[in-house]
This record gives structure tokens, C-alpha cells and sequence, in this order.
């Protein structure tokens, strides 16, 4: 364990790497359950305020993220600078995109709907830097056998035509399945495979003079989205929090 921790973390410089994908993922969790019972009433915790105006979390975590960035390019990808500069960075951009949706909307959306999309974001960045993280890639390890030379070429190839099928599946309107796929094979094959979605690059560009695929393409889609629409927002729901309802709009006449 000792000798692979030092040939494809310590000595290609990916610690930093690591420290900064494990303080991300723990400060959302962290951030979110706070956030939870806050809105629930428990614990000691309280919205922070300054002269009446609510300051979100989203404030803070951009002055981490940007000084955990620049002191990470100063510092290197070794030393004990760059470790400190990387956990800095990965708090500050875990409270950014655990209000992302705020962001996007320039709107407090976080206890709605378009709340979920703050989310989903995390969800996605936690995976590709889990990736970045496992891509055992040669450069900045020294002394590597032939056999090893095999093997991390064999990888790196693998992961590049793995790369080219995610593009496809994510060309047919398959976001998820293009994103998880790079770090799960078979899923990108799926998408790749099964008919695009609606409205995405491929289906504009090969099914705009077949209409039985276009036609077939909307039922799948319709069918897809309601049969995972309800265990997706459960899981949403798991990690984030149940958004607030929707106030019921009056029909015009007070009716």
C-alpha cells in the first residue's frame, strides 16, 4: 500500500489533488447539514448577517476559493504550501457550488426547485476530479519499468477511447451518462448506443429527415423522464434537502 501510495499519489503530485477533492466533499456535506437545521430550528447555528443584508455562504467561499488557487499555483504541486492551499481551495469552492444555483440565477433559489441544479453540480465535479485523481498517468513519476510503461499506456489509451464514446453519448443528449461514463465504461457505451435525446446535436443532425427515430426518440425520452423523474429527486432530496413547495398561484379574476 506504502509503494503504490508513493508511485501514483506522492510522486506524480497529486496529493494536493486529493486533499482538495476530500475538503470539497466535506464541506458541502458539512455546509448542507447545517444549512438543514437551520432551516429546521435545532442546534446552535443561525444565518450570518451583516448591517441586515443575509451574507451567504457563497461569499466566503469565493475568497477561499481564490486565495487557495492563487497559493496553489505559487506553491507547486509538492510541499506542505501547497497541501495547506489546496484544502483552502477545496472548502472554498465546496460552499461556491453548494449555492451554484444562486449563481445561475442571481436569485436565493437554494430551498427551490432550481436549488437542485446546486446539487447536481457537485454531485458531477466530485466525480471528474475523482477521476483526474485515479488516472494513473506517467508524467512526474520516475524510474517506471517497461511493464509499468505498458500498463499506464494501456490505461491512458483506455481512458482516451473511453473519452471519445462519452463525447458521443453526451453529443445524443445524455449529460449523466457521458459524465459517469467516463469513470464507468459501460454507461457511456449505453448512451452512446440507445437513441439520442430530443433537441441534442446528434438528433438536429441525423434524425431531421427520419421522423420514425424523431417520433420514437420523443416517446423513449418521455417515458425515461417519468419513470426516473421521482427516484432522482428522492436522492436529490437524500443529499440536499427537500426544496420548499411551490406557492399555488391564483388564476387571473381571484379564482
Amino acid at each position: 500500500m506504502g509503494h503504490w501510495w508513493t508511485r501514483n499519489i506522492t510522486e506524480p503530485g497529486k496529493l494536493p489533488l486529493l486533499l482538495a477533492l476530500a475538503s470539497f466533499v466535506l464541506t458541502f456535506l458539512i455546509t448542507r447539514t447545517v444549512v438543514r437545521m437551520i432551516r429546521a430550528g435545532k442546534g446552535p447555528f443561525g444565518n450570518v448577517e451583516a448591517g441586515g443584508v443575509h451574507i451567504h455562504h457563497v461569499v466566503p467561499g469565493v475568497v477561499l476559493t481564490v486565495i487557495g488557487g492563487f497559493g496553489a499555483v505559487a506553491s507547486g504541486r509538492h510541499g506542505f504550501g501547497s497541501a495547506v492551499f489546496a484544502v483552502v481551495f477545496g472548502i472554498g469552492a465546496g460552499l461556491v457550488l453548494d449555492e451554484f444555483a444562486l449563481i445561475l440565477h442571481l436569485d436565493d433559489v437554494y430551498w427551490s426547485e432550481e436549488g437542485r441544479k446546486s446539487v447536481e453540480v457537485v454531485v458531477l465535479t466530485a466525480a471528474l476530479v475523482g477521476l483526474m485523481l485515479s488516472g494513473f498517468l506517467p508524467f512526474g513519476v520516475n524510474d517506471l519499468s517497461e511493464d509499468e510503461l505498458q500498463d499506464r499506456a494501456g490505461v491512458m489509451v483506455s481512458i482516451a477511447v473511453n473519452f471519445l464514446i462519452s463525447l458521443l453519448a453526451l453529443s445524443k443528449g445524455k449529460t449523466r451518462m457521458a459524465i459517469f461514463g467516463v469513470i464507468v465504461p459501460l454507461v457511456a457505451l449505453v448512451g452512446a448506443i440507445r437513441l439520442a435525446r430530443p433537441g441534442s446535436p446528434w438528433a438536429k443532425r441525423f434524425y431531421r429527415n427520419r421522423h420514425r427515430a424523431r417520433a420514437k426518440s420523443r416517446l423513449r425520452a418521455y417515458h425515461h423522464d417519468r419513470r426516473w423523474a421521482g427516484p432522482r429527486r428522492r436522492i436529490q432530496d437524500w443529499i440536499g434537502g427537500k426544496p420548499d413547495p411551490e406557492p399555488v398561484r391564483s388564476l387571473p379574476g381571484g379564482r
